[in-house]
């Protein structure tokens, strides 16, 4: 009894040891969310926590930055399917050594028993197709965010009568054929479960459109998609599909605008405000003479980024010349020709490529 007693505790602090090793940190307490959190709740999580504890925001507190360093560690975990379920498995020491197979302790106690009796295969559960729906969204919602309803009619399964053939399987099945003689063969084994009936609910779905996201990515909803009658339902995905906007075009994090200005305008400088997505007025200066194709940049004007709202792009400005239409008499063109003090010249060359060749 001593012995199995001494042997038990030996056990016991081995595995802590081992539990010490592979824990690491705790990504979900740094984010403030429970194991079961879905990728919206991690991405609300970091998109607030990484508001406050932003470098910018606490430029002297070192702890502030550290939790800033933890947080986005924890972030790029947990938003990865792969790395979250590795990380779950194996906790933080896991994902840098790579995925192991099976237990970790298991592997180094072997068959001995000291935490339980031995694996039992399981059978993988059925799943039912996901599906992907494209959701339009205008560039002014991607800029400041917004909340989108969506009905949806989702197959549900009901009670019915009778019963049905389920978790069909197929087994080896082993006959004897004579003295010393077997076959074995293969066979369908099913189970006998309640008959149901798919019966279409409503259900409102909310989606949230976080500011700074991309065309193309994908909102999840798990298991709102195709239904199994024998296991579980798919996922549903709504792709973002940015509609075109009439004043700017997005690239990447960064925008671009163009504005028509007078041929006045161009040569004597001018001042103008440009209404942004969200209302606000973006004010711009020019003391000097503007060209065809001239462009300006503001910074920080740009869409915010998704992962970090606190950076942001910037805004292109492409200035276009209007030209006064008429003819000028003979005195105008004197004038102009003493104000811009310039010589008649003309120079043909290829655009598409270079104007000079070496």
């Amino acid at each position: 009894m001593a012995s199995l007693a001494a042997c038990s505790f030996v056990a016991l602090n081995i595995f802590l040891l081992f539990l010490a090793a592979f824990a690491g940190r705790d990504f979900y307490k740094i984010l403030g969310v429970s194991k079961s959190a879905s990728l919206n709740q991690i991405k609300k999580a970091y998109r607030k926590l990484a508001k406050e504890l932003h470098p910018d925001k606490n430029p002297d507190d070192e702890e502030a930055n550290q939790r800033f360093q933890d947080l986005g560690a924890a972030y790029e975990v947990l938003s990865d399917s792969d790395k979250r379920k590795k990380y779950d498995k194996h906790g933080e020491e896991g994902l840098k050594k790579g995925d192991m197979s099976g237990d970790p302790f298991s592997s180094f106690f072997g068959d001995f028993g000291f935490f339980g009796g031995g694996r039992e295969e399981s059978r993988e559960i059925p799943r039912g197709g996901d599906i992907v729906m494209d959701l339009d969204v205008m560039l002014e919602e991607l800029y400041s965010g917004n909340f989108v309803e969506v009905l949806r009619y989702k197959p549900v399964a009901k009670p019915a009568r009778g019963t049905r053939k389920c978790n069909c399987r197929t087994e080896m099945v082993t006959q004897q054929l004579g003295p010393g003689r077997f076959q074995m063969t293969q066979q369908q084994v099913c189970d006998d479960c309640p008959n149901v009936k798919m019966v279409p609910e409503e259900k409102l779905l909310e989606i949230e459109i976080e500011p700074g996201m991309r065309d193309g990515q994908e909102y999840p909803f798990v298991a709102e998609g195709e239904p199994h009658i024998d296991g579980e339902p798919g996922d549903l995905r709504f792709k973002i599909k940015q509609q075109k906007h009439r004043k700017f075009e997005r690239r990447g994090d960064d925008l671009y605008t163009n504005v028509t200005i007078t041929l006045q305008d161009a040569l004597s400088g001018f001042e103008m405000d440009i209404k942004h997505l969200d209302g606000h007025l973006v004010h711009v200066v020019r003391d000097k003479i503007t060209w065809p194709g001239a462009r300006m940049r503001k910074a920080g004007e740009g869409m915010p980024n998704y992962e970090n709202n606190n950076v942001r792009g910037q805004l292109f400005i492409t200035f276009d010349i209007e030209f006064p239409k008429g003819t000028l008499t003979e005195e105008e063109k004197e004038e102009i020709a003493k104000v811009l003090k310039q010589d008649s010249k003309q120079v043909v060359y290829n655009g598409l490529q270079s104007r000079f060749f070496a």
